[in-house]
């Protein structure tokens, strides 16, 4: 057997680190942080910007009322129109979300 090749052993650092570099990627028992919180303002925070500038890329002047004497556009009135533009996706938002909710309930319950 002494013709016979030796084994290659495959190791990035040729086992070089000490113990207390070893130890360093050992779990430390503490809960992930959700970053949900972050991620929700964040997606708030793009949507609010896209609803202001959707005005913007759309030239003509376009007149929304919510009651008989109550009215606003788009050309005059940007801040109450952008609002307005992000209440209705968010709207639309969830009640997708809602949907999904309600039809995995109803699948999980007639599962055949």
């Amino acid at each position: 057997m002494e013709n016979s090749q030796k084994k290659i052993t495959w190791s990035l650092q040729d086992n070089k680190r000490t113990e207390q570099e070893r130890n360093v990627f050992k779990p430390t028992g503490k809960p992930a942080k959700s970053k949900n919180v972050t991620y929700l303002f964040w997606a708030v925070i793009i949507m609010l910007a896209i609803s202001y500038l959707l005005p913007f890329l759309y030239e003509d002047k376009v007149e929304v009322c919510l009651t008989d004497s109550f009215c606003f556009n788009s050309q005059d009135n940007i801040f109450l129109y952008g609002l307005y533009v992000f209440f209705n996706i968010a709207m639309l938002l969830l009640a997708v979300f809602g949907a999904y909710i309600i039809g995995k309930k109803l699948g999980e319950k007639f599962k055949i």
